[in-house]
């Protein structure tokens, strides 16, 4: 399964650690992590995953890739700039939002509008984001939902 990780090219300590711990699991669950391929957030959830022997995507803004982070395993460039947020969204079954500005805000409407099944921590408060408090929680509710697809 691919779940997208979705947050802010800059953000806090806090919230970079919260990334870097959500990476991790989704390694750990054996799920492949897809992201927008930067920094912040992205470089974060993917460094977790790496630590993990998880497995990590990032679909470039660039042309070339000049701005991927070095935890990526698969770097698509896309020369699409934030256009290519709704390729993030589309490759994902599940998208989890950590922070973010406006491109996490496109990401996370195209998400709804593709009746994607999102998950927030610390991010906009928008109707059909499921808000949690931690990653543990994000967790389970991908574990839930994947109960009740499989059901």
């Amino acid at each position: 399964m691919n779940v997208a990780v979705i947050g802010g090219s800059n953000c806090t300590k806090k919230n970079y650690n919260i990334a870097k711990e959500l990476g991790c699991l989704i390694a750990l669950e054996g799920w492949t992590l897809i992201c927008g391929g930067g920094f912040g957030v992205m470089e974060a959830a993917c460094k977790g995953a790496k630590e993990k022997g998880g497995l990590t995507v990032g679909i470039l803004p660039s042309y070339k890739g000049e701005d991927a982070n070095s935890y990526l395993d698969v770097q698509i460039p896309t020369g699409l700039g934030y256009a290519r947020n709704i390729l993030v969204v589309r490759s994902a079954e599940i998208v989890i939002a950590i922070d973010g500005k406006e491109g996490t805000l496109s990401e996370i409407a195209f998400a709804l509008n593709e009746k994607k099944y999102v998950i927030g921590i610390n991010t906009w408060d928008i109707k059909g984001i499921k808000k949690v408090s931690t990653v543990q929680q994000a967790i389970e509710k991908i574990r839930a939902k994947l109960l009740n697809l499989n059901n």
